[in-house]
């Protein structure tokens, strides 16, 4: 049976943290809207599509439509309707931004937009870096709360810090350590409380469905602070091959950044991070995770082992067998 409760929204359900969020939703038995450009690699039913650049996209998700109703005939949209009820209004979305240092314009466009659509509760999820009022995100956040003060959404915003998983997904790190054993920042050695995406998506599943909202920022923040060069010492154990941490300057990070495809303004603001880490920007840990979750906070060496064979085939393919 179709379940009528008011559905979630999660923009860039497709990605690393709000795929997770998606599937930690529908494993309660909520309800949950999937959007992003590109549809999952799996068929969907709850995906819709939507693009921070085309406004045309928003309204078709208000009214209860998904990426697939294009391509159904009258007579197929008669029969669902008949076979399933009709959709409750969404009230939480769960906010990810375009890479651009523009897209804080159509998040804001979009939150108006969706409030005049019934929405009452708006979780961003914005960096450890980034301050209320800052570029992008920054932008987004002092809005809503300024809303919340008024007392016109219910809100809450997540600043993780470094994902755990960007050694592993990001191609940047994971191809230098599969073809080169090497990783590269512009950190020195700065530590960082490396968060894993999963600890990010119990914390955001709790802020968009808890009877009571945020109403504030939450740190996510990982268990533990390491530098690169810690990380680099964990992989060579775990890999049984040495892994070398390579600090480059903020110029020779942004450039590494753009051959890997991110765009030249977004990969300066990537570098500039990076480049405060070396001087104690994410020196800090707190116990955000447990106090909202109830559950320990997972640890990088871990989140490591379980992914280890991603850095693995290169060497294999190439018939290397490397000893630290």
């Amino acid at each position: 049976m179709t379940s009528t409760a008011s559905p979630v929204l999660v923009l860039g359900g497709t990605g690393t943290v709000g795929s997770r969020i998606a599937s930690q939703l529908a494993s309660q038995g909520i309800p949950t809207l999937i959007a992003s450009r590109n549809p999952p690699s799996t068929s969907a039913p709850s995906h819709v599509n939507f693009d921070w650049d085309d406004p045309y996209t928003w309204e078709p998700i208000f009214l209860g439509k998904s990426s697939s109703s294009k391509s159904t005939t009258a007579e197929q949209d008669q029969q669902r309707s008949k076979s399933q009820p009709v959709p409750q209004p969404i009230k939480s979305i769960y906010l990810i931004a375009p890479p651009s240092l523009t897209g804080d314009r159509p998040m804001i466009e979009f939150i108006d937009f969706a409030r005049s659509r019934g929405v009452q509760r708006f979780i961003l999820q914005s960096a450890s870096s980034i301050e209320a009022g800052g570029p992008l995100m920054g932008k987004v956040h002092a809005y809503l709360r300024e809303l919340g003060q008024r007392g016109e959404v219910e809100w809450g915003v997540l600043r993780p810090t470094w994902f755990q998983q960007n050694i592993a997904e990001q191609p940047n790190h994971k191809e230098s350590i599969r073809s080169e054993s090497k990783i590269y920042s512009a950190t020195e050695g700065g530590k960082i409380p490396w968060v894993s995406a999963d600890d990010i998506a119990s914390v955001a599943v709790r802020a968009l469905t808890a009877e009571d909202a945020p109403n504030t920022e939450w740190m996510v923040l990982g268990p533990e602070l390491l530098s690169y060069d810690e990380i680099a010492e964990m992989l060579t154990d775990i890999l049984g091959r040495k892994i070398v941490h390579v600090d480059l300057s903020s110029a020779e990070l942004e450039k590494r950044h753009t051959r890997f495809g991110m765009p030249e303004e977004y990969a300066r603001m990537m570098s500039a991070m990076e480049t405060a880490i070396k001087f104690g920007a994410e020196n800090r840990t707190n116990d955000v995770i447990f106090s909202v979750t109830g559950v320990a906070p997972k640890k990088f060496r871990d989140y490591a082992m379980s992914v280890k064979d991603v850095w693995e085939t290169r060497l294999q393919e190439m018939g290397i067998e490397g000893k630290a």
